[in-house]
């Protein structure tokens, strides 16, 4: 594996932690080298002791292995390199291969965890020293691209040195255990694929809520919006896995093909319809728990005029059979109340209710898919309270599959763990093809045109809050209010 970005954020924090945890799972072949490639050059007898140093800051101390932490720190060689000269590409191949004359030809795996503007020179420079012919891999950070025309030039840039076969556009989320239960969920149990569609679902909310704020991030993050970062990254690939129809197989092609018929089936958000449909807001300063935090024009290097939202409520909706008047509603945010990432599926009422007497609203079943952090399952629903009495008394309970305490001798891996050991085994399944990426693109460059024509500034919200009210009237418009 050669490990591009080696020591940026990305690397340090979830790629290298996440590679020590497969060594340790044993899990990596033994004779697997690990190539840092970065900027910075430094002595080969120091590499080890950088490893080690990585993993003990990004892992928990109760979690190494002193045996699985040397035998992972002496996989490591580190090239210095300039990404964007083509020709000290070579110094990378003499080292990826030595060797080669006394081993079989070693499966190559290139992780890009740089940004998308390097694509282009890194392929062309893996190229140039003929590193990219299969059956190498590679692996490229989303979000690709700022916009679709970005997103194309990228991805014909990659393309005319990668098939698609070869390339693995990753985004953690579909690496999440309760992500990948949703096949078993829906396609695994009657109970639910058979009720899944218009005739029993009343509505789906997906939230991603952050407590952060853009962490000293302001520059990058100004340049993209929640809208970019989030909806177009993650949120509409959660919504084509919960939408889309069953597959004929479980393999990567019957998924994507899936996945991408919802996309296609977005009902356009524009200029028409963008003010009905869609929230925009911006956090002021507040309270993440019970710290003060400045709000986000007040944040470090901050434009005093940024109209960029850090907020976003979509209302959607899925022109096709199945989910015909179904609305889904997205809403992600930074400075939220709490970190949480889940999926409410909201059935409708009982059309007639016999409890009248006791209860005289009978609240709907829900199903639950918590993402983050306490990953795991719920179902909603009524029970009788134990007990003698003349009427019959309900409560509503829940029905919890939480991932720690039902597999308890289980460790949940990462989704970055799981997402490098499908590339090791070349499944393309949990990774996104490029027209997933375009259709995506072109669905958020709908509602950005939408919002630059309108010329709307974003709608202010406390941090600490669940947004700006104009949120909680986007359903309350329809008789429905957020899951909270």
């Amino acid at each position: 594996m050669v490990l591009f970005g080696a020591l940026g954020d990305l690397a340090r924090r979830k790629l290298i932690p996440a590679l020590y945890q497969l060594e340790k799972a044993g899990l990596i072949a033994a004779d697997s080298r690990i190539v840092g490639v970065a900027r910075e050059s430094f002595e080969a007898s120091k590499v080890n002791q950088k490893v080690e140093d990585i993993v003990r800051q990004f892992v928990a101390a109760d979690a190494i292995e002193t045996d699985s932490l040397a035998r992972f720190c002496k996989r490591f060689h580190f090239v210095a390199l300039d990404f964007t000269d083509t020709e000290s590409y070579q110094n990378l191949a003499t080292v990826l291969n030595t060797q080669a004359a006394t081993e079989q030809k070693r499966q190559r795996i290139y992780y890009l965890a740089t940004p998308p503007a390097l694509y282009s020179a890194i392929c062309a420079g893996l190229s140039e020293v003929g590193l990219n012919a299969e059956p190498a891999r590679i692996i490229l950070e989303k979000p690709i691209g700022h916009n679709l025309a970005s997103s194309k030039e990228i991805n014909e840039h990659v393309g005319a040195h990668f098939n698609e076969s070869q390339i693995y556009r990753i985004d953690h989320y579909l690496g999440k255990e309760t992500v990948l239960n949703l096949l078993a969920l829906r396609f695994a149990n009657s109970l639910f694929s058979n009720n899944w569609d218009h005739n029993a679902v009343d509505h789906v909310q997906i939230t991603a809520a952050e407590q952060v704020g853009v962490e000293g991030r302001w520059s990058y993050y100004d340049d993209a919006g929640q809208l970019r970062d989030m909806v177009q990254n993650h949120l509409l690939q959660v919504l084509s896995l919960i939408a889309m129809e069953p597959p004929s197989r479980l393999d990567a092609e019957s998924i994507r093909d899936e996945k991408l018929k919802v996309l296609k089936s977005l009902r356009p958000i524009n200029h028409s319809n963008s003010q009905q449909l869609t929230v925009r807001g911006q956090y002021t300063s507040g309270f993440a728990g019970d710290k003060k935090v400045p709000g986000y024009l007040d944040e470090p290097n901050a434009r005093e005029n940024s109209s960029t939202e850090t907020f976003v409520a979509l209302k959607a909706h899925i022109d096709n059979w199945r989910w015909a008047g179904v609305p889904f509603y997205l809403r992600t945010g930074k400075r939220m109340p709490e970190k949480r990432s889940e999926v409410v599926i909201t059935f409708k009422k009982q059309p007639h209710n016999i409890f009248h007497e006791t209860l005289p609203d009978l609240p709907p079943n829900k199903l639950i898919i918590r993402l983050q952090p306490d990953e795991g399952v719920e179902v909603q629903m009524l029970n009788k309270i134990p007990g003698l009495g003349k009427r019959m008394q309900l409560k509503a309970t829940t029905l919890d599959l939480s991932f720690d305490e039902t597999f308890k001798k289980k460790r949940i891996a990462d989704a970055y763990e799981r997402l490098l050991l499908e590339v090791m085994h070349g499944n393309q399944y949990l990774f996104v093809h490029r027209q997933e990426v375009e259709h995506a693109w072109d669905w958020v460059d709908s509602i950005i045109a939408a919002w630059e024509t309108t010329e709307a500034t974003p709608k202010p919200y406390p941090a600490g809050s669940w947004g700006p009210v104009a949120a909680v009237s986007l359903l309350a418009q329809d008789g429905r209010e957020w899951d909270e």
